[in-house]
């Protein structure tokens, strides 16, 4: 054909109507098996597939889930975590047919992102990552009735499904490691602190040094990005008395307070003892590898797709536990250095 083939073209070579033809491609019930196998036989003989678009109209789906991150957009880049997060979903939704909509909103404008992507049915479903303590997607997806999957633990209580691991049993087998190095000085440098998975983090680090029957030590924003960790780690390297062992909320921050270390003249772990989180790939390539928290952002992705899509399709979806992070002890912390020596 010179043309490219409709679904007309299709129905007429198997015999059949239109509305057949989108019924066996929708894979509806009530189509009897050897006409689904003529209608197939003649979309493949004319190399015919459904456009999106038309697909769409005809079963209600965009074929589309969207995740909207309230970041600098310039700061996406250079977080390995989301890249992973994201192949995860990809992983899944590619098995599908459906596609992912990244959506970067400001932050103040975060609601009426919702609002537009639900009236316009933009996405069938989205992901609510970066949760906030009182944060109020949760209810604001419910009453627009836009599925969602929150990754993370809600601290309200919603209907929304969520995806959770558990990030304090890593941090503090991090500082338990520490401690058993001989360290008594130990750092942290937070993520931003309305995220609820960045408090827990720290918090966590805080319960570890009180169990062990140390004083809290000293804590600084980073906001999970190298800046951040560059500019806390160059102030707890200009204490009077710099800790010996520094725990970052993530591995960008860390990996940038290394760099900061290394160039100030220290030496890693011998001088200072660095533990990140993530165990993005990166980590196992720095010099000298990164010790840090294990969270597989790939698998936590891939286990909020396959829940989002099951709520899109059953209407709900089971809250999901993955194994907790775990601590990846590598070549970053070391002993406790003797301060004479420092």
């Amino acid at each position: 054909m010179a043309r490219r083939p409709t679904i007309a073209d299709v129905a007429q070579l198997a015999g059949v109507s239109r509305a057949t033809v989108s019924f066996v491609l929708n894979n509806r019930p009530g189509v009897a098996l050897t006409t689904q196998q003529r209608v197939r036989s003649a979309a493949e003989e004319l190399g015919w597939t459904p456009s999106r678009s038309a697909r769409a109209l005809s079963t209600g789906r965009t074929r589309a889930v969207g995740l909207v991150l309230t970041r600098e957009p310039e700061l996406i880049g250079t977080d390995p975590f989301y890249p992973a997060f994201m192949a995860g979903i990809e992983a899944v939704i590619s098995e599908t047919g459906d596609g992912l909509m990244l959506q970067m909103s400001r932050p103040g404008d975060e609601v009426e992102t919702y609002h537009r992507l639900a009236a316009d049915r933009r996405v069938d479903g989205v992901f609510l990552t970066d949760l906030r303590q009182d944060d109020p997607r949760p209810a604001l997806v419910t009453e627009l009735g836009l599925p969602a999957v929150a990754v993370g633990v809600v601290e309200a209580d919603t209907d929304v499904p969520t995806v959770n691991l558990d990030d304090r049993p890593a941090v503090r087998s991090a500082v338990r490691h520490l401690i058993e190095l001989g360290h008594r000085d130990i750092a942290y440098v937070a993520g931003p602190d309305g995220f609820v998975h960045a408090r827990r983090r720290r918090q966590a680090w805080a319960d570890a040094l009180a169990e062990a029957g140390l004083p809290c030590g000293t804590s600084l924003p980073g906001g999970f990005t190298a800046e951040g960790g560059a500019q806390a780690t160059r102030a707890l390297l200009n204490r009077s008395s710099p800790p010996t062992a520094i725990v970052y909320g993530n591995d960008l921050s860390a990996t940038a307070g290394m760099a900061v270390a290394q160039n100030a003249g220290l030496r890693l772990p011998e001088d200072l003892s660095v533990v990140g989180f993530d165990d993005v790939p990166l980590a196992s390539w720095t010099s000298p590898p990164l010790t840090t928290c294990r969270a597989n952002p790939t698998s936590w992705g891939r286990a909020a797709a396959q829940a989002l899509v099951e709520t899109i399709e059953q209407g709900t979806a089971g809250d999901v536990e993955l194994d907790p992070a775990t601590l990846v002890i590598r070549g970053s912390t070391g002993p406790v250095p003797v301060r004479g020596g420092r």
